[in-house]
């Protein structure tokens, strides 16, 4: 676990996770992949005006890495990036809806964790020549 945790910090990441937003992985998903490889300032401003509800959850999620970056590894705000946002599956709640002659049928409220990695370093750029 060392070696995993000094490459890490070799990176410049900085990781927040959010376990429990109350939206399927797939309405989060598309949030995520419009924010990735975009500056911070950027990312918050467009979660700011985007109007789905769990766009909130997303911004407070990407707040708390930038704080952490700030307080804890003293990095600059104005390089960060988010180098990648992903979601994975948490529990689901299940309910009941009544329904004709007696049935019913299932309602699934499903969570979804959060994790976002932020990284200090730009991106470089390759250039990629002609052959000669």
């Amino acid at each position: 676990m060392k070696k995993n945790k000094q490459i890490a910090n070799k990176e410049n990441l900085v990781k927040s996770i959010n376990k429990n937003i109350r939206s399927s992985t797939r309405k989060l998903g598309l949030i995520l992949r419009g924010i990735v490889g975009k500056k911070v300032e950027q990312a918050l401003r467009d979660l700011t005006f985007a109007n789905q509800r769990i766009c909130n959850e997303v911004k407070k999620t990407i707040q708390s890495a930038v704080a952490s970056a700030e307080n804890n590894f003293q990095y600059d705000i104005d390089n960060l990036f988010v180098k990648e946002a992903y979601c994975g599956k948490s529990v689901v709640m299940k309910r009941f809806r009544p329904r004709a002659k007696g049935r019913a049928s299932p309602i699934k409220k499903p969570y979804s964790r959060l994790t976002i990695i932020l990284s200090d370093k730009l991106k470089k750029s390759e250039d990629h020549g002609a052959k000669s």
